[in-house]
């Protein structure tokens, strides 16, 4: 059975990018996509996907703010977070809000594929 994806973030895009590195990668399925915090956080409550990527900086709620309330209502979930400021930010974020992993957006999107292969194989 095909592991689910959800992929927030503002921009169409990155958003498009990211479904197009992942579209050849067996056994994994982009169940839905939300363009802000707020419709991220209905999507993932309503699909139940078992993975998300998410976008640090987005409209009507911040992805620390969705990565909070989501883990507090699915706590299986896995969080991949993107932001533009890892460097500086990584650790703690993941740390505060429970996410699996966090990405620079600048070099995240080459690792993205490894990464959520590895999350899901575990």
């Amino acid at each position: 059975m095909a592991k689910r994806i959800l992929i927030a973030d503002d921009s169409v895009n990155v958003r498009g990018v990211i479904r197009a590195l992942l579209a050849n990668v067996v056994d994994i399925e982009i169940c839905g996509e939300a363009g802000d915090g707020l419709d991220a956080v209905k999507q993932i409550i309503k699909l139940k996907p078992d993975l998300v990527l998410l976008d640090l900086s987005m409209p009507r709620m911040n992805g620390a703010e969705v990565a909070s309330v989501v883990k507090h209502n699915i706590p299986k979930v896995l969080i991949v977070l993107f932001t533009m400021y890892s460097a500086h930010f990584g650790p703690s974020i993941k740390s505060a809000v429970g996410v699996d992993v966090v990405l620079s957006k600048p070099d995240g999107m080459s690792q993205l594929v490894q990464c959520v292969k590895g999350l899901l194989a575990a």
